[in-house]
């Protein structure tokens, strides 16, 4: 355990406004951007919010992403539970060989060149919802409408998960991301996914299928239960990321009809807004996680082994040391190089693929419908204040 530090501060809550981080991140960034924290169990480490330290961080092997050494930065009634090794097949907390050995698995999957196949796909799926909506007419949810569906049957297609089943992982995952659910409520929700996944791997291995998980039950590498798990942890992670920046992604261009009025008149400039609007609202806003396993000096401050270090993507992503004028959401901008998907071995797998969605469904949406609007005052939209990945829980519209 790292030494007590009387400057130490807990992580840093209360946002100014629905697309802003606390306006703390950023006064620690800039007066110290390695900052000792005090953990809810206890223990002290750190937060990390300059932009270079925290690439630094997550891409140095001294520092371990593997889930019995660390502590959760918020709250948490799983949080002693969560200091036990990962089970098999949830690769993103492990470090190499173990990591490296199922990432080389899945690597393949998730090429550029295949994620740009889906296009057509994509374009299908946004059109079905973009038609649906218009037939039932205003108001609408535009999470339950078009943001949670094109990224769910897109995962579920690419993965051979019946989209039919949606319901139930959905509910699912939305318990396990919920930093106020129970202890009894996470503990059912993975009891479910694992009777759902473990059956839907035994259908697979029964009958062949040309999806992938049906190429991974193939190769012939794995066992029943890492394929149960890899197969939640791409689902999961394949619908709520990209759902949450196409909800609040739509939100922050409604909030900057300067910006959307730039993306409408130029669509070659949707590859920079789906980054500027990565980097703008970084939804990933606690963690990454960390523990040193080895002394490392950083920024001037002396990490020591077993100290855990959180990085503050949102804090990151607004460093004006990297990105000019970070505060403010700019489509033209060249926002490449955030810290949205991660940084080194860890990088997001599916990155390709969220782009992919982004770039597609929202032009989409606003060519479908050129006079989108809230359809309440933008300060009752509903956010995702106490769930682990940011976002909207409801987006009320109208045209």
């Amino acid at each position: 355990m790292a030494e007590s530090h009387p400057e130490a501060i807990t992580f840093p809550s209360g946002r100014p406004g629905p697309f802003d981080p606390p306006a703390s991140l950023g006064a620690l960034r800039e007066e110290c951007p390695v900052t000792p924290m005090v953990y809810p169990d206890g223990r002290t480490g750190w937060l990390v919010t300059g932009y270079a330290a925290v690439r630094s961080v997550l891409a140095d092997p001294r520092f371990s992403a593997r889930r019995e050494l660390l502590s959760v930065p918020v709250p948490s009634p799983l949080a002693q539970e969560m200091r036990r090794p990962a089970e098999p097949g949830m690769f993103i907390r492990m470090d190499p060989p173990d990591h490296t050995r199922y990432r080389r698995l899945l690597t393949a999957q998730f090429t550029v060149r295949r994620m740009r196949q889906l296009e057509p796909r994509v374009r299908e799926i946004t059109a079905e919802c973009l038609a649906a909506m218009e037939k039932a007419g205003p108001p609408q949810d535009l999470v339950r409408e078009f943001a949670l569906p094109i990224p769910s049957l897109v995962i579920c297609e690419l993965l051979g998960v019946p989209y039919a089943d949606r319901e139930e992982f959905q509910r699912a995952t939305a318990v396990l991301v919920n930093l106020e659910a129970t202890a009894d409520d996470l503990h059912a929700a993975i009891a479910r996914v694992g009777v759902f996944f473990t059956e839907l791997i035994a259908r697979k291995r029964a009958e062949p299928a040309d999806d992938l998980l049906g190429g991974l039950v193939e190769s012939g590498e794995l066992t029943d239960e890492e394929l149960a798990n890899i197969g939640f942890l791409l689902l999961a992670a394949g619908h709520e990321t990209t759902a949450n920046m196409l909800g609040l992604g739509t939100f922050a261009l409604l909030q900057n009809p300067e910006q959307l009025a730039a993306l409408r008149a130029d669509p070659a400039l949707a590859d920079n807004a789906v980054e500027e609007l990565l980097r703008y609202l970084s939804i990933i806003h606690i963690g990454p996680v960390r523990a040193a396993l080895a002394d490392v000096e950083l920024e001037g401050r002396l990490i020591r082994a077993g100290d855990v270090v959180t990085v503050s993507v949102p804090a990151a992503n607004r460093d004006p040391a990297r990105f000019t004028d970070p505060e403010r959401l700019d489509v033209t901008r060249d926002a490449t190089g955030h810290v949205t998907f991660g940084h080194g071995v860890h990088q997001c797998l599916g990155q390709q693929l969220a782009r992919v969605e982004m770039r597609i469904a929202l032009p989409m949406l606003f060519d479908r419908f050129p006079g989108l609007r809230l359809a309440v005052p933008a300060a009752e939209v509903p956010m995702r204040d106490t769930m682990s990945i940011y976002g909207v829980r409801a987006l009320p519209i109208s045209w």
